[in-house]
Order: C-alpha cells, then sequence, then structure tokens
C-alpha cells in the first residue's frame, strides 16, 4: 500500500471515530438541560435578566473617566472639550448604571418573591443620586491620594499614584459600591469589590465604613469585612486582616447585619500581617499596630503593640 493510501485510510478511521464519539453528544447535552432543573443546582434560568458582571466591569472604567477627569480616557480633555465629554459620559453613565440597578432589583423580587419595589424607578433614581454623589467621592479620593502621597517615600508624583497604585484604584471603587451599598443595592456593590479585589488582592466588603484620607500600601492581601469601621487618615499595609472572630456554621443568618468586625479609630498605623478581629474590638486612636500581631481585645488610644521580639543565635 502507499504512504498516501494509509494516510487516507487513517484519516478515515480517525473521521469515523469522531462521528461515533459526537453521536454520545445529543444525549449528553439532554442530561445536563434536565440537570439544570434540579432544585440542589445553582442555575439562573429566567425570563428576567441578571445584572452583567462585564456591564459592571464597563460602569468601573466610566465612572473612573469622571472620578478622575483626563487620566483614563483615550481622548484629550482640555478645558474646550472638558464640558462636552463629561456631559455625554455622564448621560451614558446614567443608562448603565441604571439597568444594572434595575435588574438587580428585580433579581431580588423574583428570586426571594418580594413584594413589587418598581424597579425600573428605583433604578433611575439609584443611578441619578450616585451622579449627584460624584463631586463628593471625587473630594474624598483627593484625600486619599494625598495621603498615599504624603506617607510613601517611593511615590513621585500624584498621577503616579491614580495611574498604577493597586490601593488607590481598590480604594476608588469601593468608594463607588459603598455608596451604592448604602441606597440598598442588592448584588452590584459586592460584584464592583469583588472585581477590584480579583485585580489587587485587596477585598473590602462594599458595607464597610471607612473615612478620608485612607491608605492601603502595597495592598496585597488586605482583607477589611462588611461591618469595619475605619477612622480618618490611617494607614494599613499589606496583609492585614480586619475581620470577624471564629463562627458557627450557622452564622449566615444568626449574625447577618450584626457587627462582626473591629474598629479603627483615627490616626492609626496598622503595619503588614497584623490580625485584628472581633465586633467589639476598638483599636484607639493614634495606637500603632506592629507587623504580624494578633489582637482579639481593644487597644487603647497612643498605644503600640508589637510582637516579643525573637531571640536568634548567630554563628
Amino acid at each position: 500500500m502507499k504512504v498516501s493510501e494509509k494516510v487516507e485510510e487513517t484519516c478515515k478511521i480517525e473521521a469515523e471515530s469522531s462521528s461515533r464519539l459526537r453521536e454520545r453528544l445529543p444525549e449528553i447535552a439532554e442530561k445536563i438541560i434536565a440537570d439544570s432543573s434540579d432544585k440542589r443546582a445553582y442555575t439562573h434560568v429566567d425570563f428576567e435578566p441578571i445584572p452583567s458582571k462585564e456591564s459592571v466591569i464597563d460602569i468601573i472604567d466610566k465612572l473612573k473617566e469622571i472620578l478622575f477627569p483626563g487620566y483614563f480616557t483615550r481622548e484629550k480633555i482640555d478645558p474646550v472639550n472638558l464640558k462636552y465629554y463629561l456631559g455625554q459620559t455622564v448621560s451614558i453613565l446614567f443608562d448603565m448604571i441604571s439597568e444594572q440597578v434595575s435588574r438587580s432589583i428585580r433579581h431580588d423580587c423574583f428570586r426571594y418573591d418580594n413584594p413589587c419595589s418598581e424597579c425600573q424607578d428605583r433604578g433611575h433614581e439609584v443611578a441619578l443620586r450616585l451622579l449627584e454623589s460624584i463631586p463628593a467621592i471625587r473630594r474624598t479620593l483627593a484625600t486619599d491620594v494625598r495621603a498615599f502621597y504624603e506617607g510613601d517615600p517611593a511615590a513621585k508624583s500624584y498621577d503616579e499614584i491614580i495611574f498604577s497604585y493597586p490601593g488607590i484604584f481598590a480604594i476608588t471603587v469601593y468608594r463607588v459600591a459603598h455608596r451604592l451599598y448604602e441606597m440598598d443595592v442588592p448584588l452590584l456593590p459586592r460584584i464592583m469589590t469583588e472585581y477590584a479585589h480579583n485585580l489587587t488582592g485587596i477585598d473590602i466588603h462594599p458595607g464597610a465604613d471607612i473615612g478620608e484620607s485612607f491608605c492601603i500600601d502595597h495592598g496585597t492581601g488586605v482583607v477589611i469585612g462588611e461591618t469595619t469601621n475605619i477612622g480618618r487618615r490611617v494607614r494599613i499595609y499589606q496583609g492585614v486582616t480586619l475581620g470577624a472572630l471564629s463562627l458557627p456554621r450557622d452564622a449566615g443568618d444568626k449574625y447577618r447585619g450584626k457587627k462582626r468586625h473591629p474598629t479603627i479609630e483615627d490616626d492609626v498605623i496598622i503595619y503588614s500581617g497584623a490580625t485584628i478581629l472581633g465586633g467589639d474590638t476598638v483599636i484607639g486612636a493614634r495606637s500603632v499596630i506592629g507587623g504580624n500581631v494578633w489582637i482579639t481585645k481593644s487597644v487603647p488610644a497612643d498605644t503600640k503593640v508589637v510582637m516579643e521580639p525573637h531571640h536568634q543565635n548567630y554563628r
């Protein structure tokens, strides 16, 4: 048999084998479809659309354009076109935010059989209120940027911080998400902060209450829980956890909505690897928490907490 004939015969065998395998696909697909109706599985097969994560990311990108005008746009913004550009962006954002908020509210209504909450009207109202908050959010973010610059000798400019610091990106997303959280918007705030978490390694729950001039230096591995309260001019470093004490297996319903995370008062510095736990734990103003400490009890104001030095033997 010639080489060409062998190749042709091999190809025929492979094609027939592939066809026999593909014939099993309809049966497999039917099993997957049937299983999608199993109440024990988590699916969302409904006529009402759920919020779109991709659209939420687009909203974050657009919000950055109006929170930091001129930094995150492809086009040049100057005094001549500023009014036109921001006016157009605000209009686009209104439609984007309204749709995703309405979807989130409608999802909760259908999923949990809630009474009608006029989701479309609420979507429009929330979008307007969020956009009205932009100047205030921008002013707070300006204090955050300055806190980074004043506390980090490695920062060469405000531009460098806004463009490239993961901490300022995570805080920016948090401040927007927190505003939505305050307006009782479901799903969207958490989608936003988890997107920032995925990109930066900084996990800030949108429910946390954080004052101005907040700085997260380096940032990777930072966790800030839902009921955390943080005062003004607080600085924390990488690997810091502001979390809850160990909870029982049924904690979801029992502790939901209750204070579970610590309070950090004004002008506190928390160094890398520190773990501070518990809703009754208060770190007093102007305290310094050293690296790798474990705290479950309150610390008075103007206190320095450090680990006992290890005794090292050198040879």
